[in-house]
């Protein structure tokens, strides 16, 4: 159904039927696309849960003008899904070859961690990137690693999809509307037993002392990251070093006590590298001119899109556009990492936004994910770029309440509970909604529902919302997206998106050395004979 089509229309049976055979047709004519992806794009959408998809589909037509049920995200466009497991028992071991000859069809993905049936950032992270299923809170790190414990660290080390895309001699990205530093883009680079070590001043001793580095130590030693953009500016520069954009306020000041600018360390060892931090000087930056590009926003985390100030901070639309565009110029290709956190609190914004259970700017932050989804197809070709959109798990987020089509997202439902009280459509089943006044639970109203900082009520009273477990949904597009089908382990997504672009430890398998060829041409010749083949060509044209 099209937002266009009049509510006549949709009351005979032929739309509905000339609408199916539509579809049906599309799916019959769908192909797997076999040949190798030159670039990679991974999108997401911190606790962008299965609910938390269809309020945003409905909240983003309403927007529109529409009544928000016909509306369809960018994402849901992409001809291939499947499921990803964040709760069950694991199946052992990394099923990929044998679904090599398997036809398309959904597939879902489970999210549990090793000692979690419900999932954190970290742990989920280091799946979906690494390809291994790990302890809660711990990042980069096998689940032999132990949560907290520094000693653990070493020896269980494993690498990301990102990490192995640079050693393949692509260009790679980081894009997140969190601090840099925070769990889901830390899974990509940094080996850490805790997800917490943003920087020395939040490490204990013991683990200084057993040669722990913090998260953003490692986001500059680890991995040659080409462009990284998002928040967290405090945890790069020296204790009591002023912020450019706070000066006045201390709580937003350097927090390193190893005296350390790493920022400055970033610059001074990449030959075309900037930093910028903010709007302004992002959109200074011009494409061509740099080989590395640093963007911190904030001191920690950035601004919700309802609250961000669009004349300072960029949006994650314009971040992963002006990404792309300096990522897309390696003839070897790229891997990009976009994250929304949508829960006000601990991780993307969509994570943030429900953790403080307030679901409008939840839901604000994956309309706009989606909406850089839609821009990144833009700048590139599903011919050659496999895109892939998922969550790491869900919340308690739900809505209901038979409401009647074109209700308000954010509104009432049409009946009042058994309390005699109106109540929101969107609920939680526990978090800082939860409210007794008076002995009874307080009655919802209009406007107040509508305001970007409403808290939803909640069933149980807990300070911050919690995350779901139920699987969440993966959509993919391009090269190879035919793998994501079915239901599989969250960590299945890293080994899909490495053999895609035959990365390790897929490297050797049929057809890589023919697509390295093809996408490089002479470009695979080492550069020292590339240089050489130059110095001769230019004597024998003075020569002549």
């Amino acid at each position: 159904p099209s937002s266009a089509v009049t509510p006549d229309a949709e009351k005979t049976p032929g739309y509905w039927n000339k609408g199916a055979r539509r579809r049906l047709e599309l799916a019959l004519a769908l192909q797997p696309a076999a040949q190798r992806a030159k670039n990679i794009i991974l999108f997401m959408g911190d606790g962008m849960g299965l609910s938390t998809v269809s309020a945003a589909r409905i909240y983003k037509g309403q927007l529109a003008g529409g009544s928000g049920e016909e509306s369809v995200l960018a994402m849901e466009t992409f001809p291939h899904m499947a499921l990803a497991k964040v709760s069950g028992a694991a199946l052992g071991g990394t099923l990929l070859l044998p679904l090599l000859e398997t036809p398309p069809h959904p597939r879902c993905f489970q999210t549990y961690t090793i000692d979690r049936q419900v999932p954190d950032s970290a742990g989920t992270g280091t799946a979906y990137l690494c390809g291994v299923k790990a302890n809660a809170k711990t990042l980069g790190l096998s689940g032999a690693a132990v949560y907290g414990k520094c000693h653990t660290t070493f020896g269980n080390e494993v690498d990301s999809v990102l990490h192995r895309a640079r050693l393949a001699g692509k260009s790679v990205g980081i894009v997140t509307t969190t601090r840099v530093q925070h769990a889901s883009p830390g899974a990509a680079y940094a080996h850490s037993a805790s997800r917490g070590w943003y920087a020395d001043a939040n490490m204990p001793q013991e683990a200084l002392r057993d040669g722990c580095k913090d998260i953003a130590w490692q986001l500059v030693h680890n991995t040659d990251i080409n462009v990284i953009l998002g928040g967290g500016r405090m945890y790069m520069t020296p204790k009591q070093t002023p912020d450019p954009e706070y000066p006045e306020d201390p709580d937003q000041n350097g927090t390193r006590e190893d005296g350390r600018d790493l920022i400055a360390e970033w610059l001074n060892a990449k030959q075309g590298a900037r930093y910028v931090w903010n709007k302004k000087g992002l959109d200074e930056v011009e494409e061509d001119s740099v080989s590395h590009l640093m963007g911190l926003f904030e001191p920690k985390d950035m601004r919700y899109e309802l609250n961000r100030n669009t004349s300072t901070d960029p949006s994650i639309v314009e971040m992963t556009e002006k990404a792309i565009r300096i990522l897309r110029r390696n003839p070897n290709g790229f891997f990009l990492f976009v994250e929304d956190d949508h829960i006000p609190h601990a991780g993307g914004r969509i994570d943030h936004g429900h953790h403080s259970g307030r679901a409008k700017q939840a839901l604000m932050e994956a309309v706009m994910l989606d909406r850089a989804v839609a821009r990144a197809g833009e700048l590139t070709s599903p011919a050659d770029t496999l895109t892939v959109v998922t969550a790491d798990h869900s919340h308690v987020f739900t809505f209901g309440g038979s409401t009647p089509r074109g209700n308000s997202i954010f509104g009432l439902a049409p009946k009042k509970a058994k309390d005699k009280r109106a109540y929101t459509s969107i609920l939680y089943g526990n978090g800082p909604g939860y409210s007794i006044r008076d002995g009874a639970r307080p009655a919802a109203s209009l406007p107040a529902a509508e305001d970007k900082d409403y808290r939803q009520q909640a069933a149980v009273p807990l300070e911050t919302e919690t995350h779901g477990g139920e699987d969440v949904v993966v959509m993919a597009q391009g090269p190879m997206a035919h793998l994501f089908h079915g239901v599989q382990e969250q960590h299945y997504i890293a080994h899909a998106m490495a053999y895609a672009a035959c990365l390790e430890p897929y490297a050797t398998e049929p057809g890589c050395r023919a697509a390295r060829r093809a996408s490089h041409g002479t470009r695979c010749l080492p550069q020292p004979l590339l240089a050489l083949l130059a110095f001769c060509m230019a004597a024998l044209i003075v020569r002549g």
